[in-house]
């Protein structure tokens, strides 16, 4: 029986930790400001987006959702396709946005 109360847990804080993973979207095209407002505002826009952050310098995208809500990566990448530019990569970090600014502001 503890086994399976050991099993259960681990596997509820597993989902619990995957709805707070952040999206992190290699994205080629973005040049200026403009591009990144428009895919920060096109993004913003999805149910389960908390906060967005684009880093033109890296070609970097991230996506971080709203608390309890999990991000569709179809609809994350397709906003972006839309609004004109290439995906490159897809992956999931455990960082918030703020978190991955600060480490990025930490390798200037």
């Amino acid at each position: 029986m503890k086994i399976i109360n050991f099993v259960i847990v681990t596997a509820l804080l597993g989902l619990s930790q995957a709805s707070l993973a952040s999206m992190k979207v290699t994205v080629n095209g973005m040049v200026c400001s403009f591009c990144a407002q428009g895919i920060e505002k096109s993004l913003l826009k999805l149910d389960g987006t908390k906060a967005v952050l684009v880093d033109l310098k890296n070609k970097v995208v991230v996506v971080e959702p709203k608390d309890g809500k999990t991000l569709n990566e179809k609809e994350v990448r397709q906003e972006i396709i839309d609004s004109g530019y290439d995906v490159v990569n897809v992956e999931t970090i455990p960082q918030t946005v703020a978190q991955f600014r600060d480490q990025m502001k930490g390798k200037k």
